[in-house]
């Protein structure tokens, strides 16, 4: 498998999914939920978002596309608003690609070819058809909300048993700009959150653009974590021509701690480009 196809599967495994709330609450809540408004679901929704320094953890991924399927194992670290870590390892828990992602840069390594990339989020935004960042990668990855982006014109609404919060036009703070690309990124936005614990079940989403991808992020398989609940299960899909369906599976997970983040280019290795 080429970098390349590296770099797709993990961009597609954590930014463009889709998954159905999580039937665990759906079974909890019985009783139908009060209305509230939407400033009141944005308040205990950042009262129980997810909070870490470092983030340290084993996961397991199972990637479908029509006849094709992979599955990998690997591990990810994260300092929180900074860093971004991961690798990927195959049966024998033999390396064959390393991530670091950093708010400015993205590098690679494809330890089968001994090659090596380092590009930034225009390489990546023009391969995925996207308009990423370092804060929405990070969200989808955690399950929270995503940081510095205006919340005012959501709307909110009970949905069966949980809360949906949308809106039709969510762009990122004007003090968090840091380009003229940011300028131009405005999400369509939907969430569910369960109606006790306030935590994202759900996120749909979809840029405003002619061509881009839709996407659906589910979270379930909820455990208390350091005293907070975080969901051990992400399950992903893109709408495409030929849907991608990929599910990660948490496990072994450390926070606050002081990992290592080792990402050293061999001097044999020649680039990718």
């Amino acid at each position: 498998m080429k970098l390349r196809s590296y770099i797709f599967l993990f961009f597609i495994a954590i930014i463009w999914s889709n998954f159905s709330a999580c039937k665990t609450s759906r079974r909890a809540a019985k009783a139908p939920i009060k209305e509230e408004g939407a400033e009141y679901l944005f308040s205990k929704l950042k009262e129980n978002e997810f909070r870490f320094k470092t983030f340290d953890a084993k996961f397991n991924i199972e990637y479908n596309q029509g006849r094709k399927y992979f599955d990998f194992k690997g591990q990810i670290r994260i300092i929180k608003d900074s860093l971004i870590w991961i690798n990927f390892n195959q049966d024998l828990g033999i390396e064959i690609a390393r991530i670091m992602i950093t708010e400015d840069s993205v590098k690679f390594l494809d330890r089968l070819k001994k090659q090596y990339l380092i590009t930034d989020y225009t390489y990546i935004n023009a391969f995925l058809n996207s308009n990423i960042d370092f804060g929405i990668l990070q969200s989808i990855i955690l399950g929270n909300d995503f940081d510095h982006y205006e919340k005012a014109k959501f709307k909110a609404s009970v949905d069966g048993d949980q809360y949906k919060l949308f809106t039709g036009e969510r762009s990122k703070l004007k003090k968090y700009i840091r380009n003229t690309d940011d300028e131009t990124r405005v999400f369509l936005q939907q969430m569910r959150l369960n109606p006790k614990s306030f935590k994202i079940n759900e996120i749909k989403l979809k840029e405003l653009t002619k061509d881009s991808r839709k996407l659906t992020a589910g979270y379930s398989d909820f455990e208390l974590l350091d005293g907070q609940l975080f969901p051990f299960t992400l399950n992903y899909l893109i709408e495409a021509e030929d849907a991608i369906n990929v599910k990660v599976k948490y496990n072994r997970i450390t926070l606050n701690e002081n990992p290592d983040f080792p990402f050293k280019i061999p001097s044999k290795y020649t680039s990718a480009k």
